[in-house]
C-alpha cells in the first residue's frame, strides 16, 4: 500500500460513492483530508468515518461550479494543514437520459457546469497552490469510460467527460517541467448511489444487466477499485506518469 503519511489531499464529491471511498483510502494511507461536497450531511459522515479510524479530516461545503468557492476550498486546506499535495476532482452529476435532439438545454448546462466547469474551477485553484510549493503535487480528475466513447442518451455526461480528458492533457503539458503531475481516471460503470438509485439501472433490472454485460468482467466496478487507482496515480510509483487517462473499467473498451 502507498504511504501518504502527513500529506494533504482534497477530494471533491466526497460525501458518497467514489469520492468517499477515495477519501477513506487516502486517510488509510496516512493523508490528512479536506472533504468537499455540497451534501453537508454526507460530507460530515465521511469526516466522522475517517476520524473514527484515527484519521484527520476537515469538511468544507463547496459548490464546484463557483470559482470563488473552489479557491476557498484550497485556501482552507492550506490554512488548516499548511500545504496541498494531492487533489481528486470527482464531484459530478449524471443528468437526464435523453437523445441529444430531445435534450433539455437547462439539463445540458447543469451537467456541463458541474462535470466540466467544476473540474476546471478546482484544477485552476489547485494548480496555483501546487505551483508555488517547492515539491509540487498531483491532481487526478475523474473522467469516465464515457469520456473515451459515446453513449446513447448520455450526451451531456459523455461530452463533459471527454472535455475533462482534454483539460487533463493540456494541464499535464503546461506543467510538464514542474513537479506537478495531472492525470485522469476513467471508471466504467461503478456501483455507487448515482447508479444504484437510478430508476433506469436498478439492481436486477434488464437495463442494469445489459450494462454489466458491456464490461468484459460482466459486473460493475466498486468505489474501492477506483480509489486504489487514484492513490496509485498520486504515489511515487507513478512518478513518470502524467497526462494519462487510466481506465478502471473492467474491459468495457475491450469489446
Amino acid at each position: 500500500m502507498e504511504s501518504f503519511t502527513d500529506d494533504v489531499a482534497i477530494v471533491t464529491g466526497a460525501g458518497s460513492g467514489i469520492g468517499r471511498q477515495t477519501a477513506i483510502a487516502f486517510a488509510d494511507r496516512g493523508a490528512r483530508l479536506v472533504i468537499a461536497d455540497l451534501d453537508v450531511e454526507g460530507g460530515e459522515e465521511t469526516v466522522e468515518e475517517i476520524e473514527s479510524d484515527g484519521g484527520e479530516a476537515l469538511f468544507i461545503e463547496t459548490d464546484v461550479t463557483d470559482a470563488e468557492e473552489a479557491e476557498k476550498m484550497v485556501e482552507a486546506a492550506v490554512s488548516e494543514f499548511g500545504r496541498l499535495d494531492y487533489a481528486f476532482n470527482n464531484a459530478g452529476i449524471s443528468g437526464e437520459s435523453a437523445p441529444l435532439a430531445d435534450y433539455d438545454p437547462d439539463q445540458w448546462e447543469a451537467v456541463i457546469s458541474v462535470n466540466l466547469t467544476g473540474v476546471f474551477n478546482c484544477l485552476r485553484a489547485e494548480l496555483a497552490q501546487m505551483q508555488e510549493q517547492e515539491d509540487g503535487g498531483v491532481v487526478v480528475n475523474n473522467s469516465s469510460v464515457l469520456g473515451k466513447v459515446g453513449f446513447e442518451t448520455g450526451g451531456a455526461y459523455s461530452s463533459a467527460k471527454h472535455g475533462v480528458l482534454g483539460m487533463t492533457k493540456t494541464a499535464a503539458l503546461e506543467n510538464g517541467e514542474t513537479d506537478v503531475r495531472v492525470n485522469a481516471v476513467c471508471p466504467g460503470f461503478i456501483s455507487t448511489p448515482m447508479i444504484d438509485d437510478s430508476d433506469d439501472l436498478a439492481e436486477g433490472s434488464e437495463a442494469r444487466t445489459e450494462i454489466e454485460q458491456r464490461h468484459a468482467m460482466n459486473r460493475l466496478g466498486t468505489p474501492a477499485e477506483v480509489a486504489n487507482a487514484v492513490c496509485w496515480l498520486c504515489s511515487e510509483n507513478a512518478s513518470f506518469v502524467t497526462g494519462e487517462a487510466l481506465g478502471v473499467e473492467g474491459g468495457y473498451l475491450s469489446r
